[in-house]
């Protein structure tokens, strides 16, 4: 049956066209959480070829003896053209290998249609494909390419809400040349309706076009128990309620170092840190870990027992906690709401949505304590070769002392403070709205 469904338009389209017209291509494999469009984005491309076949190995079993064939490309591909009554050319068709984590033996053959079929555009994707990963002895180094995606980024969720005028003129804004107060605000307002709807695709699907914040909240409601599903089937030796547990904790531990002792005693460490590898893995939590922030890498000084951690989406999170919606669209102070980790959570969520999409990028935090007292800085993020501390207001006001504390004693030069204030500085802190974590992204000034 043919798709009607509405495409809106991806960060992640302008990497799929480039990997399309790619005289070296390789087969692409795509990877993210269940439901943030991995599918949707490769139908999307497939309309720009004039064949495309799209496999579901988990729905087509039978096909998997085909995929055992590792040295006999043309002969898979022939069986699949009969198979489907369509022809593979290359250059013409593009081949989507869906849900292939159930046919281990199909992403060992991956990196054959490399050396054999350089020129067919192949594609591969999973809801659990970390999961079959992490079992096999190899994956195609050097004949493979990865993109990572995620839900849709606040910049997406302007473009399906058709206010690309009102993205670009963000887009434009400065420290030095802030937005007009009527403009500001208004992306405030589109900020808050982000933060309760989230960014899963089929939720901004329905709220494009009905601007209807219950029905998100029933689609956010059906999200999770799907999600929550699929726990049985991370792995036998871990029960589903307890990976259960975990997933609500890491909500309620929104914003601090995730302690392993608030789930309950009836759990030992080893069974917490085993359904926290497994939820990591699956892309719905991320954790956020602590650097010392010395230089770069900022990867090379951390330590593991030190880390927070987030949930994929700021929807699936306040649906998880019950948080009350009318003080998030009502109020302009989320410290009272969760203590505001919600917007602590958006800038990381948003960080990694901007970032590049052929590796899996990493979040860091910063905590210092001593007997002076203690510091934390929400995150510590590298621009070019420049370590930059920022720090998450969830108002329009607040002290910065932590963020003072960090660069003195980093001898830094600047820091950034995100907040509901319109783009400023003070001193030696950048001001951006929370709205502009892709303006701060991109922005040459650091």
């Amino acid at each position: 049956m043919k798709n009607t469904k509405k495409y809106f338009n991806r960060l992640i389209d302008s990497h799929l066209l480039n990997w399309k017209n790619d005289d070296f291509k390789k087969p692409l494999v795509l990877r993210g959480a269940r439901q943030v469009g991995k599918s949707s984005s490769v139908r999307n491309l497939g309309k720009s070829f004039s064949y495309f076949i799209e496999i579901n190995l988990e729905e087509n079993n039978g096909l998997h003896t085909l995929f055992t064939e590792t040295n006999a490309i043309e002969s898979i591909c022939a069986k699949l053209e009969i198979a489907f009554n369509i022809p593979i050319i290359e250059g013409k068709t593009l081949l989507f290998l869906d849900e292939i984590q159930s046919c281990p033996s199909a992403i060992m053959v991956l990196r054959y249609f490399y050396e054999q079929k350089p020129n067919l555009h192949v594609i591969a994707a999973g809801s659990l494909l970390e999961f079959a990963l992490e079992t096999l002895p190899s994956f195609g180094v050097g004949r493979i390419r990865t993109l990572f995606i995620y839900p849709f980024s606040f910049d997406e969720f302007l473009i399906a809400m058709q206010e690309e005028r009102l993205l670009e003129m963000k887009k434009k804004a400065t420290t030095e040349h802030p937005l007009d107060l009527i403009f500001h605000q208004k992306l405030i307002e589109y900020f808050k309706q982000f933060l309760i709807i989230g960014g899963m695709p089929e939720v901004i699907a329905r709220f494009a076009i009905h601007k209807n914040f219950l029905e998100a909240q029933q689609v956010l409601d059906d999200l999770l128990i799907s999600l929550k599903s699929d726990f049985v089937k991370y792995k036998k030796r871990v029960p589903s309620n307890r990976i259960n547990e975990v997933f609500e904790s890491v909500s309620k531990q929104m914003g601090a170092k995730f302690i392993y002792t608030k789930i309950g005693n009836h759990l030992s460490n080893i069974q917490i840190k085993e359904a926290l590898h497994l939820l990591i893995l699956s892309g719905l939590v991320i954790p956020v870990t602590h650097t010392a922030a010395n230089g770069i890498p900022l990867g090379a000084e951390i330590d593991m027992k030190k880390r927070k951690m987030l949930l994929l989406d700021t929807g699936l999170f306040q649906r998880i906690l019950g948080l009350d919606v009318s003080n998030i669209v009502t109020e302009n102070n989320f410290e009272m709401i969760n203590k505001g980790a919600i917007a602590e959570l958006f800038f990381g969520l948003e960080w990694l949505k901007y970032s590049s999409p052929f590796s899996q990028n990493q979040l860091y935090y910063w905590h210092r304590e001593n007997k002076t007292g203690n510091a934390e800085v929400d995150y510590i993020v590298q621009k070019n070769s420049t370590i930059l501390p920022v720090e998450i207001k969830s108002s329009t006001s607040g002290a910065m002392q932590s963020l003072r504390v960090f660069l003195r004693e980093k001898n830094s030069q600047k820091g950034v403070r995100f907040s509901l204030e319109n783009f400023s500085s003070i001193d030696d802190i950048a001001i951006y709205p929370l709205y502009a974590v892709s303006s701060f992204f991109e922005s040459k000034d650091f």
